[in-house]
């Protein structure tokens, strides 16, 4: 049998992060009541985890899990979205590397706020969902745009002269130069839109709107009230929004523009800490690399659904990095790679291991099967094949 070690794991306190998901997911309290936006499992450098020699959690006999497991493709993480995440993306191997090389020479320190390039490794994404999740990912159709665009200025007929030379090149150009005019708008201009948008009367969105739901005017007029001076308030136009219940995943590729909104899920990724950032945050944003990397083609993510009972699935994704999948109940697990587990209900035994929800573990290298047996689920990141 494989060796099994359990993991210790490094927390973000990003503010988008929620108080209670992560600490009541792991049966934690979280007694200075700050959020908890991410748990890294893997080696990454910027929150390395650590396993524990004895297998008790409590041991105190730790190791650095890199010496266990050598370099590990790709890094395995937990979300809490209370607040949406910036919408941003992520940059090719090729882009990444000349984007690293060129921070490098620039002598740019790794803490800089303005660094985008952490490593010069691309990072595509597969998010799968623990609880109903809200997103957005890919560009819609350039006439769905337009269409969005021109309801909101029937219900706001004083946004035009900001919005008419972006919607100008939409109709005459490419979706780049729109989203490059939309985004080169004045301060002044900035303010004035989302000052609009968080006044708006709501009767009177009632009474005009047709093609931009209610869910879309939510999210446009949170965005508002958020980020009070940021053309990116207007994403839910021009970006797809895409719903996932448990279990359902979406995999996003390099260069589509997306942003997590709500919800709490887990995320597989190339071993990589790299984002382009367009807006919806306070972190650093540069529209013009983040216009070097986005692919400017309609998208639509597939949501990837297991059949109904299954107690076994992988959710396939072209990326070679990683691979994502479900387990529950008695299960010969087998893969000649490493693996990094995270159990999400239940109670799982290993071995001489047990391990409950909200506990992850690393099962090294090795062409030995591994047996799970007990009343459990969970999900187990490994590299692609």
């Amino acid at each position: 049998m494989a060796e099994i070690y359990r993991l210790r794991n490094k927390f973000k306190h990003y503010e988008w992060g929620s108080q209670t998901l992560i600490p009541e997911f792991l049966g934690v309290e979280n007694k200075k009541s700050v959020p908890y936006a991410e748990m890294w499992m893997g080696n990454n450098k910027g929150a390395p985890s650590q396993v524990c020699l004895k297998g008790d959690r409590d041991s105190g006999v730790l190791e650095d899990l890199i010496k266990i497991s050598g370099e590990l493709p790709f890094l395995f993480k937990l979300l809490a979205v209370e607040k949406p995440l910036s919408i941003q993306a992520l940059p090719n191997m090729e882009q990444a590397r000349t984007g690293f090389k060129k921070e490098e020479e620039s002598m740019l320190s790794m803490s800089a706020p303005t660094r985008n390039y952490k490593d010069d490794n691309h990072k595509p994404e597969i998010f799968c969902a623990l609880s109903p999740v809200t997103l957005m990912a890919g560009f819609k159709e350039s006439e769905k745009i337009l269409e969005s665009f021109n309801e909101l200025l029937n219900v706001l007929p004083l946004l035009y002269e900001i919005l008419e030379p972006a919607l100008g090149m939409l109709k005459t150009g490419t979706l780049s130069q729109f989203f490059r005019m939309l985004f080169n708008i004045s301060r002044l201009e900035q303010e004035y839109l989302c000052s609009f948008i968080r006044e708006i009367d709501e009767e009177e969105i009632e009474r005009t709107s047709h093609i931009i739901s209610a869910a879309q005017w939510e999210l446009i007029k949170k965005f508002a009230r958020l980020y009070p001076s940021d053309p990116a308030i207007l994403s839910p136009f021009y970006l797809n929004c895409v719903n996932l219940m448990p279990q359902q995943a979406v995999y996003i590729p390099a260069g589509v523009l997306h942003a997590y909104l709500s919800g709490f899920g887990l995320e597989v990724m190339a071993n990589s800490d790299n984002v382009l950032r367009g807006g919806l945050t306070p972190k650093h944003v540069d529209i013009g690399e983040l216009m070097n990397v986005l692919q400017f083609v309609p998208f639509i993510p597939e949501i990837i659904t297991p059949p109904d009972g299954a107690s076994s699935f992988c959710y396939n994704t072209p990326c070679r990095e990683f691979l994502l999948f479900y387990v529950s109940g008695t299960q010969t697990f087998k893969k000649e790679g490493p693996a990094i587990c995270i159990v999400i209900e239940g109670e799982l035994k290993t071995g001489s291991l047990i391990f409950k929800k909200g506990d992850s573990f690393f099962i090294a290298k090795g062409g030995a099967a591994v047996s799970f047996e007990g009343n459990y689920a969970l999900y187990a990141a490994c590299p692609g094949e």
